[in-house]
């Protein structure tokens, strides 16, 4: 009995530290799964686009674009944007380099005006800009690094879209949805800084925590069950 009594009070224990996460785990996945990842992804607010046509005729070689760059490049990748065809030159050392296609050199600076007609323009919706501003500094929700533009739409999810400060092209797209279930999955994940590691410590004991409980839980349902049999049995022997 005295063994029966520890193990049972160790099993309310352990449930009481872990029953906060496991609540988590629990409506964390349920938002998870009840949201489309599609949503969550702002899919529906991306504009249909048709491939534009490179003219590779008309563009000067990559040794020529790479000599006015100043870029010795061990990968060049040559694609369209909304500001003309680009050059990402990417050197044995140090950051890429996006220069236009057409001259070799950098892009000028964009305006808000720019910027807010790049965004309209791959957003989907009859939503207009509520404002863009310049990023000195790549917010964390964003994944990257480096300035970009924020151009943010007036619609019910709160849609904002990040932009190349270089090309004008729409590197990510976050949203209110989005932010809810970033929420939820760092609560899932129990890592409260990004989101991204789900193998650290905490969440390793966590779990072994949690699987303790369902399996002493089973022990204690079955202890039971097999005293409370003998009671019954015992009663009805005692009947006769």
């Amino acid at each position: 009995m005295k063994v029966l009594k520890l193990s049972t009070q160790l099993h309310k224990w352990i449930a009481l530290v872990v029953g906060l996460q496991v609540l988590f785990w629990v409506g964390g996945g349920l938002v998870m799964v009840a949201i489309p990842i599609e949503t969550v992804r702002s899919e529906h607010r991306v504009a249909e686009q048709l491939p534009v046509p490179l003219a590779l005729a008309a563009l000067p070689s990559l040794d020529e674009i790479s000599r006015q760059a100043g870029v010795a490049p061990t990968q060049a990748d040559l694609h369209t944007t909304p500001r003309g065809p680009a050059w990402t030159l990417k050197p044995a050392k140090g950051e890429p380099v996006i220069v236009s296609a057409l001259t070799g050199r950098s892009f000028g600076p964009l305006s808000a005006v720019e910027v807010s007609a790049f965004a309209k323009r791959a957003y989907q919706g009859p939503a207009e800009v509520s404002g863009a501003v310049l990023l000195r500094e790549a917010p964390e929700e964003t994944g990257r690094t480096g300035p970009l533009w924020r151009v943010d739409f007036a619609d019910r999810e709160k849609t904002s879209f990040y932009l190349s400060p270089a090309t004008g092209e729409v590197v990510t797209r976050r949203s209110g949805v989005w932010r809810i279930f970033d929420f939820f999955w760092r609560l899932h994940v129990m890592d409260w800084n990004d989101g991204e590691d789900f193998n650290h410590p905490l969440i390793i004991i966590t779990t072994a925590l949690t699987l303790s409980i369902v399996v002493s839980g089973f022990i204690l349902l079955w202890i039971r069950i097999s005293r409370d049999l003998k009671t019954a049995r015992a009663s009805r022997r005692a009947k006769r």
